[in-house]
């Protein structure tokens, strides 16, 4: 880029441009995939089908994607599959963060869901850690209402007592 700032300086526009081309061009080959960028823009627009639209566009995402890009690949299926279906959401989430997400209150958030989606299958347990998780990402407070939120909702939720059938064998000797 610099090389073509010097030749637009030195009169010679057409070398500038083609330089300038020429940077952009790797500019975006090294970014690789847009599609994600364009995915993150329709969800911020609460535009969920656009979304899948831009992230159905990539066919091959393991092999299209670098390990990060992978991540929020799965991190965006596992925001628009939430609405929908909570097994797929968790197995979306479960792989962004193992890829990892560059930003720490993306971290938090997916790490938000999957507490959410633990207190709703009865692993509270489960649920408390990755809370504990979400707030040590979530550095600047963003989703501190939501995580209060969650965390007086399992305080109010008593968790069903299951003994797996434990007494079964004493009703049936004892109602013989």
């Amino acid at each position: 880029m610099a090389g073509a700032v010097y030749q637009f300086a030195e009169g010679n526009i057409g070398n500038g441009i083609a330089l300038t081309l020429l940077a952009s061009m790797v500019t975006l080959l090294y970014f690789k995939n847009e599609f994600i960028l364009l995915a993150f823009l329709k969800l911020r627009k609460q535009d969920f089908e656009g979304a899948a639209k831009w992230l159905d566009r990539i066919k091959n995402p393991s092999g299209a994607l670098v390990k990060k890009q992978q991540g929020y690949f799965n991190y965006l299926k596992g925001i628009m599959s939430s609405q929908t279906n909570m097994n797929e959401a968790e197995r979306y989430f479960k792989t962004a963060v193992s890829f990892g997400l560059s930003m720490g209150h993306d971290m938090a958030m997916a790490k938000l869901n999957l507490a959410g989606i633990a207190f709703s299958k009865m692993r509270k347990q489960e649920a408390e850690i990755l809370l504990k998780e979400a707030e040590a990402h979530d550095k600047r407070g963003l989703l501190k209402e939501q995580i209060q939120m969650i965390k007086a909702q399992m305080k109010k939720t008593p968790m069903p007592n299951q003994h797996f059938g434990g007494n079964r064998q004493m009703r049936r000797k004892n109602s013989r």
